[in-house]
């Protein structure tokens, strides 16, 4: 009997280890989020990090990003090289929307984001200097 009991646990905590193996094997989310600032009009975070008008970041094959536009200005995500990446909802047209991009393939993927020239807030934005251009690269492993 304790021998049954000490194979069914070697079995248990085995099968515990592969389950997490594969859980910690399955790609990750992650976000970028887009704000207002005063230098340069807008920059995006990764994850948190800080902010700038460019950004590079490696995911896993198979990740997805969120991206959401916390700024005042409409933005549209463009991907201009790499592997074809899926976009769904690229026209972040309203303060607070989200577009997702998927990474199929390993490779180096690049964005840049076009901003709304005509958001309703345009008579009491204040900025200083020329408005970033945002940029992003992506290395997918």
């Amino acid at each position: 009997m304790i021998k049954r009991l000490a194979i069914a646990s070697v079995i248990a905590v085995a099968a515990a280890g592969a389950l997490s193996g594969v859980a910690a094997a399955a790609p990750a989310a992650s976000t970028l989020t887009i704000r207002h600032q005063f230098r340069g009009c807008h920059a995006w975070s990764f994850n948190g990090g800080p902010y700038a008008a460019s950004d590079r970041i490696s995911v896993a094959k198979g990740s997805a990003l969120s991206v959401v536009d916390n700024d005042v200005m409409p933005h549209k995500l463009i991907q201009t090289s790499g592997p074809k990446a899926t976009l769904v909802t690229p026209a972040m047209g309203h303060m607070g929307a989200t577009a997702k991009v998927v990474f199929p393939k390993k490779g180096t993927y690049t964005f840049v984001t076009k901003a709304g020239e005509d958001y309703p807030f345009a008579a009491g934005v204040k900025t200083l200097g020329k408005d970033n251009v945002l940029r992003l690269t992506v290395k997918v492993a």
